[in-house]
């Protein structure tokens, strides 16, 4: 474990190697799973904002549910996520013709029409932030459908810490990601 001010990095994060591999993966993780991915208080505002400039690039479906039931929805723990298509389906997740998932939200960003990339929580996967005891503990979510990302992230010896530079800084600044790395060569 690595503390760094009022962080606490697993160890599973530290020794984790991972790149994306979505033609393998298909974009599974904005499609899977039993609750939409967590949002902070702050982006709710965000995608209500922006909600117009989004919806081009979202499915039939997902439109329907975030103009029903707004842009947020909460796990079985409260906490703020986004909305599922069908209890599957993040509602932002647009399709391309091979089947493989993409953001709404970072197709709209990547076009010009906002300045908010994405929720911070999807552009940390496969990171999980907690918090707890006054600490944001960053832990590495392992799951099954990443298994191409981790193999290839294997083959090319990428730090998941590396592969994740941009979000990490984006979150937690550039000084915290250079004390990371420092911290992280140390142990090796």
């Amino acid at each position: 474990m690595i503390f760094i001010n009022d962080t606490i990095v697993s160890e599973a994060f530290i020794q984790a190697q991972f790149v994306c591999d979505l033609p393998r993966c298909k974009g599974d993780c904005c499609v899977s799973g039993d609750a939409g991915a967590p949002l902070e208080e702050n982006e709710i505002s965000l995608l209500e904002d922006y909600l117009d400039d989004i919806k081009p690039f979202m499915i039939a479906d997902g439109i329907k549910v975030v103009e029903t039931d707004g842009v947020y929805d909460y796990d079985e723990m409260g906490n703020l996520v986004t909305p599922l298509v069908n209890g599957s389906a993040c509602a932002f997740a647009g399709f391309h013709d091979n089947g493989t998932s993409f953001c709404a939200i970072e197709k709209s960003f990547l076009a010009g029409k906002i300045d908010f990339k994405k929720p911070i929580s999807c552009h940390l996967y496969p990171v999980r932030l907690l918090q707890k005891d006054g600490f944001t503990h960053i832990n590495y979510h392992q799951w099954s459908i990443c298994v191409p990302a981790i193999r290839k992230g294997n083959k090319e010896g990428v730090p998941l810490y590396k592969f994740l530079k941009e979000p990490l800084i984006r979150r937690f600044g550039e000084e915290w990601y250079k004390q990371l790395c420092k911290e992280i060569q140390k142990k090796r």
